[in-house]
């Protein structure tokens, strides 16, 4: 991005007289402006959808194996999950001409709903009887927290306008995306080992 492409008025209007200054200006500001999200989310969306469609079609497949475990229905349900956060969160970025304070809420909402479901499907679930408790936490836990932790710290920051913004969706995709494809390489590939 040039420098020349900022406006004045995208910077709360003043005189700028140094280009640098936009430059850097621009790139603080648009962690808290969600219009300059919207490739991310376009891309995220399209990419967690796809995911998510492509393991309920596999587990569809594979779910007289699936049912022979007693973790593994839990786990599908959680993959699916996983593969929902970035699609989610990418809707409620893309919705045109929503105020700052209102997506805060919707990523903090959504943080809590889904972070709350996910440890639902997890106690219930329990862990894998060759498992031990450490690789429980690992695979199943830590990237449900860290995921809807993500959403929260995206939501709190861009509503105080400090601390990242929506930078935190960066980290919450990547570790629902990853979470999800290493549940489902278990799913799909370790189950019928």
């Amino acid at each position: 991005m040039g420098c020349t492409e900022v406006r004045s008025e995208d910077l709360g209007g003043g005189c700028w007289r140094r280009p640098e200054i936009m430059c850097r200006m621009r790139q603080v500001t648009s962690a808290y402006a969600a219009p300059g999200w919207a490739g991310f989310a376009t891309a995220v969306a399209a990419a967690a959808a796809t995911l998510a469609g492509l393991v309920f079609v596999a587990v569809s497949i594979n779910l007289q194996r699936i049912l022979q475990f007693p973790n593994l229905p839990g786990r599908a349900a959680q993959t699916l999950v996983m593969f929902t956060i970035p699609l989610i969160f990418s809707i409620f970025v893309l919705v045109p001409g929503q105020p700052p304070a209102a997506l805060a809420a919707e990523l903090i909402g959504t943080g809590l709903l889904v972070g709350a479901f996910l440890l639902i499907i997890d106690a219930r679930a329990g862990q894998a009887p060759q498992g031990t408790r450490y690789s429980w936490l690992l695979s199943r836990i830590f990237p449900a927290i860290s995921s809807c932790l993500c959403l929260l710290l995206a939501g709190s920051t861009l509503l105080a306008q400090a601390g990242g913004g929506l930078d935190w969706l960066v980290p919450a995709a990547l570790i629902a995306i990853i979470a999800g494809l290493a549940n489902a390489w278990v799913l799909l590939i370790e189950i019928l080992r």
